[in-house]
């Protein structure tokens, strides 16, 4: 017996299912399976709910191109909830074209910040955001602005001041450094256009990989 025939569907052969960003771990959506969703988005790789309002299966992106590629799915301890691990195509899930579905504040009732995911995924998006729009004033501008001597030259020295605090063995300095190194490292890479998803996704790929040699 497969573990879908154990889960707990509800009265209605329902179960609900969230959507989870495979890199960062931002939730993004939750929708509802069927064991036929389910068994679909199984076999396809690709995303599939199953829609309450109009009653049939939701091949999710199949309008507006905005696919969900299955990285792995899970059940909760209790088997009545799924939590999918998903690469999502274009970066947005919701249909108001957010990247997430959760995005109104439950006090206020405004729009707030994207649900929190790792702050150095949240990081790279405020320094591409300062890259599209320019704010006067602003340290990363100017870093960009005057491009790779200026910004490599600061990866140099944060790169020293890092060594030197390892050497006195000050954690709260380590932190500190290691921080900023990531910022500029992270400006490196927003002006040589590489994003940070692929950095991390070459650290998914190396995850479990062949042990290096210690030389």
């Amino acid at each position: 017996m497969s573990l879908i025939d154990n889960l707990q569907f509800d009265q209605n052969g329902l179960i609900p299912a969230i959507a989870q960003d495979w890199i960062d771990g931002s939730i993004l959506m939750m929708a509802w399976m069927n064991k036929e969703s389910l068994t679909k988005t199984l076999e396809s790789g690709q995303v599939h709910y199953w829609s309450r309002s109009r009653k049939e299966l939701w091949h999710k992106g199949k309008t507006s191109g905005h696919f969900q590629i299955l990285k792995g799915i899970m059940a909760d301890c209790d088997l009545d909830t799924l939590l999918l691990s998903i690469e999502q195509v274009g970066s947005i899930s919701c249909h108001t074209g957010k990247r997430s579905c959760f995005f109104r504040d439950l006090e206020t009732s405004q729009d707030c910040p994207q649900p929190p995911s790792d702050a150095c995924s949240e990081l790279f998006r405020v320094i591409e955001n300062r890259k599209i729009n320019p704010e006067e004033g602003s340290y990363t501008n100017s870093l960009l602005k005057e491009g790779d001597n200026k910004i490599l030259k600061k990866i140099g020295e944060e790169t020293a001041e890092f060594v030197m605090a390892c050497k006195d063995q000050e954690p709260v300095e380590i932190a500190n450094e290691a921080a900023d190194l990531v910022f500029h490292l992270q400006v490196a890479l927003s002006h040589q256009n590489v994003s940070w998803t692929e950095v991390q996704k070459i650290l998914v790929k190396r995850r479990g990989g062949p042990r290096r040699n210690q030389s």
